[in-house]
């Protein structure tokens, strides 16, 4: 990933903070935070699907299918472990169950929030590092994968920053404080984007694909949590209907890619 292609990782990042604004400024409606979180959870499927499992049997670097195991279940355990023992990775997760943490246990629970969506940013950053270094210098066909993965990152922030903001704002924050939060959070985007500029180009395209199949598992655990507790419990036909919509959307841009 050349230094021009961060401007992509700064853009997700601008996105999540633009998300988080709104969230603060106007709150968003359950239903209307469903659809958006149900449509970015479609899409981190999609680019999983369609762009991270084809890259990683693509040479060089091709995993063999143990080490794409291994390597989607490594991002699904760290995830998963982080939702379990500290807090859920990203809010979308968080808001179907926010209602439970009630206003004034708020100060208990906003470092744990905090540390594990810094983690859950952190990998967005580093999936779009990966996925910009394979299509610079990775064959033609790796040109899709980065763009796939730019395009759904950046579609799951918008949500993401909405969701936080909300969050936020129905803990009682003030506005400021809401937006300087989740600046904060969503800095780790840049990070984990600063750290594969300098990381990924040192490395042999195994590697790489090893990071993408990590990031892969950690989206499918996004994908799936963020969506299944909303399907358990509320909107059925809305959330099916977005996050097919989603998919569809980062299927069809990497069909058209390819």
């Amino acid at each position: 990933m050349k230094e021009d292609s961060f401007g992509f990782v700064i853009l997700a990042f601008a996105l999540a903070v633009g998300g988080g604004v709104m969230g603060a400024t106007l709150g968003t409606s359950h239903k209307r935070l469903c659809a958006l979180i149900s449509l970015g959870a479609g899409s981190l499927l999609g680019v999983t699907v369609f762009a991270i499992l084809p890259e990683t049997f693509e040479e060089p670097g091709r995993l063999d299918w143990w080490q794409l195991l291994l390597g989607l279940a490594s991002g699904y355990a760290v995830f998963a472990l982080i939702s379990k023992y500290i807090f859920h990775v990203c809010p979308a997760c968080a808001a179907s169950h926010f209602d439970e943490a009630t206003t004034h246990r708020f100060s208990e629970i906003a470092s744990a929030m905090m540390l594990a969506l810094a983690i859950h940013c952190t990998v967005d950053g580093l999936a779009m590092a990966a996925g910009g270094e394979q299509s610079e210098s990775g064959p033609p066909a790796s040109h899709a994968t980065g763009f796939t993965i730019i395009l759904a990152v950046c579609v799951h922030k918008i949500p993401e920053g909405l969701a936080l903001g909300a969050l936020l704002l129905g803990a009682g924050l003030s506005r400021k404080g809401i937006i300087y939060r989740v600046m904060a959070v969503e800095a780790t985007t840049l990070l984990g984007g600063a750290v594969g500029l300098f990381f990924f180009p040192t490395v042999s395209h195994f590697w790489i694909h090893i990071a993408l199949a990590h990031a892969g598992g950690g989206f499918l655990f996004l994908a799936t949590h963020a969506v299944l507790g909303e399907i358990l419990k509320h909107h059925k036909a809305l959330v099916v209907g977005s996050f097919g919509a989603g998919f569809a959307l980062i299927g069809g841009f990497a069909f058209w890619l390819r």
